[in-house]
């Protein structure tokens, strides 16, 4: 089936599940700045910075993405360097928003992700967090800014309320997989307020050291896979199975789907075509077959993919491109190994002889959860 008609036949499937937030754009011009917001985030690989453009009325609230920018700096690390780096990237973002958008210092919200919040705990460094808060209201003379610290439940409520359309609020199960952990859940009982919280210790970062520093003196690639193989078995069968049971999603959940960096390469990569769409539909079978190009024909994986609609007229090329080569600059090739081999592990748990769940891979999901907490928290 060539790339246009593979595109019309998707289409069905994403009239059924539409993401809430509009693409990112990369300006905000002739907007209203009062009813523009800023959400800033410290999370585990760096700094995001999400301009929102919010319209209230007596029936809804919708808003809009303007803009959404992150600068890496790899803040869970712990290390000096990465301290300093993610001070200067959150100074940084919120001078572009109060002096270069123009945004009101009211409407600009701060929060540091649960992910974090969890590995600092772990590591006994959550003085950090209260050392980067404090000198990033010192920076801007703002000793009463609040720096809200989002636990592991408001982040996964706020992940769905940002990023799962109205239409599948009470029928979606969203996982977010991100770098230090896992989170998610669904609403049981017909309000936004009682959230089954999902939650697993490990992401695509941390399944990811966790099977190199099982290498020892033997770095090669066969030895990596096999070691991650030996985490992901684990993970599996100490967390993972019990997790997904306990929540009871399975009887309560039609859809199915999947946030974070991973979703976002794997969709990229996997359908160029559908470069356009922020959430794409994917079966089991799909992601079992990418992952183990991913181990055996890597170098091949990006040509392989672009070449499916290398020839058709209706596809920007250039876009396509840039695209996926941003996804080989986030992740390399054990990375993307690592984190689908979490993605297929969760996914196994939903796949049943009598009924078959609607998975989907949401690309734009990283600005969800941000989005939600500076709806939640500007002025009404």
């Amino acid at each position: 089936m060539n790339t246009t008609l593979r595109c019309l036949s998707l289409a069905a499937f994403l009239l059924l599940f539409t993401v809430f937030p509009s693409p990112a754009q990369t300006y905000i011009a002739n907007v209203d700045k009062t009813n523009v917001f800023a959400g800033l985030e410290v999370g585990s690989k760096g700094v995001k910075m999400s301009l929102l453009e919010i319209e209230r009325n007596k029936q809804n609230t919708s808003f809009h993405i303007l803009k959404d920018t992150t600068v890496n700096t790899d803040f869970i690390s712990f290390t000096q360097s990465s301290y300093q780096a993610t001070i200067n990237a959150l100074n940084s973002l919120y001078d572009v928003a109060v002096k270069q958008y123009r945004i009101p210092a009211a409407n600009v919200f701060t929060a540091i992700s649960s992910g974090v919040h969890i590995q600092a705990e772990k590591e006994n460094k959550l003085n950090w967090i209260d050392q980067l808060a404090n000198a990033y209201k010192f920076n801007f003379n703002e000793p009463e800014r609040k720096v809200t610290v989002v636990d592991v439940r408001e982040e996964g409520r706020l992940s769905h309320l940002g990023i799962v359309p109205d239409s599948r609020r009470y029928n979606t199960f969203l996982i977010d997989i991100g770098s230090g952990n896992t989170k998610g859940g669904y609403f049981p009982n017909g309000n936004t307020d009682d959230f089954k919280l999902f939650q697993l210790s490990w992401g695509t970062k941390s399944v990811t050291n966790a099977a190199e520093k099982k290498l020892e003196t033997d770095n090669s690639l066969e030895n990596y896979g096999k070691q991650l193989s030996r985490v992901l078995s684990v993970a599996e069968n100490t967390e993972i199975i019990y997790a997904i049971n306990e929540s009871g999603s399975f009887p309560m959940s039609d859809n199915v789907a999947f946030s974070g960096g991973i979703a976002w390469s794997i969709a990229t990569i996997m359908y160029p075509e559908l470069i356009d769409n922020s959430v794409v539909p994917v079966s089991y079978e799909d992601v079992v077959n990418f992952s183990e190009r991913l181990a055996t024909n890597f170098n091949t994986l990006a040509d392989y993919y672009l070449a499916k609609v290398q020839n058709d007229p209706m596809f920007n090329k250039d876009v396509i491109n840039k695209e996926v080569k941003r996804v080989f600059g986030v992740f390399d090739q054990r990375a993307l190994m690592a984190g689908t081999g979490l993605l297929l592990k969760i996914m196994r748990q939903f796949q049943s002889v009598t009924e078959r769940k609607n998975f989907y891979l949401v690309k734009n999901g990283s600005v969800g959860w941000i989005s939600a907490f500076v709806n939640q928290n500007s002025p009404k």
